[in-house]
C-alpha cells in the first residue's frame, strides 16, 4: 500500500460527510462536539508547530485556538469570578485576618 492517495482521501471525506448527514437525519448532531474540539485541535497543532521550529504558524494557531476556547469558556470564567467575589466579600464582612486568595 502506497499510503493515502487522492482517490482514497476523497472516498474517506465522502464517507465522513455522508455519515454526518445520516446522523443528523436521526437527530444526532456533532456541532457542539466540533465547537469544543476545533479550538483544542488548533492549540495542539500550534504546539506541534512550536516544537518543530515553526514559531510564526505555531503562535498564530495557538492564539486563534485560545481566543476561540476563551469564547466558549467565558460563561464558566464569569461564574468562577462571581463565586470568588462572593467568598472574598463574605470573608471581608466576617473580618477574618486570614486571606482567602
Amino acid at each position: 500500500m502506497n499510503g493515502l492517495n487522492s482517490k482514497t482521501a476523497l472516498g474517506v471525506i465522502l464517507v465522513i460527510i455522508g455519515g454526518m448527514i445520516v446522523l443528523r437525519f436521526f437527530g444526532f448532531t456533532l456541532g457542539p462536539i466540533f465547537g469544543w474540539l476545533f479550538p483544542i485541535i488548533l492549540l495542539g497543532l500550534g504546539y506541534v508547530g512550536l516544537r518543530n521550529g515553526k514559531h510564526w504558524i505555531g503562535t498564530i494557531l495557538i492564539a486563534v485556538g485560545a481566543i476561540m476556547l476563551l469564547g466558549k469558556l467565558s460563561g464558566l470564567l464569569f461564574l468562577i469570578l462571581a463565586i470568588a467575589a462572593i467568598v472574598i466579600g463574605i470573608s471581608m464582612i466576617k473580618g477574618k485576618s486570614r486571606r482567602v486568595f
